[in-house]
């Protein structure tokens, strides 16, 4: 991977794009930050590989649907489904669990993984740190 540019930012290729395919990863190094990069319904997402929860590969993890509570008319837990449609990223040190799309923590609050920015062009996929 090359540094284009001498000032910090720099901007890093991080390689192909058929790399990343959809629903997929690609962890690179970028100087010295390790990053992963995936593919959602087309659109790429980038976090620095640091788990907020004590610093674990968090990129590196299993890429899990979400678990969702079913409730009954009384709001009472009646079994749990997958959804599909929300993919999280489990550290594989202690399990903390992270949106794909968005980077914050499954529990809510104030936790997010650190974002990083990524572009597409020409067949390449480019991250600024």
């Amino acid at each position: 991977m090359e540094s284009t540019g001498g000032a910090a930012p720099a901007r890093w290729d991080a390689g192909g794009s058929d790399e990343v395919p959809e629903r997929g990863r690609l962890v690179v190094d970028a100087g010295e930050t390790s990053i992963g990069i995936f593919r959602l319904d087309g659109v790429l997402h980038a976090y620095e590989n640091r788990c907020t929860h004590a610093g674990g590969p968090i990129c590196q993890g299993l890429i899990v649907p979400r678990v969702v509570e079913l409730l009954d008319e009384r709001r009472a837990i009646i079994g749990s489904a997958f959804n599909e449609a929300e993919l999280h990223i489990a550290c594989p040190w202690h399990g903390a669990e992270y949106s794909l799309r968005t980077g914050r923590h499954a529990g809510g609050g104030a936790l997010s993984l650190r974002r990083i920015p990524v572009e597409e062009s020409r067949g390449r996929i480019y991250v600024t740190v």
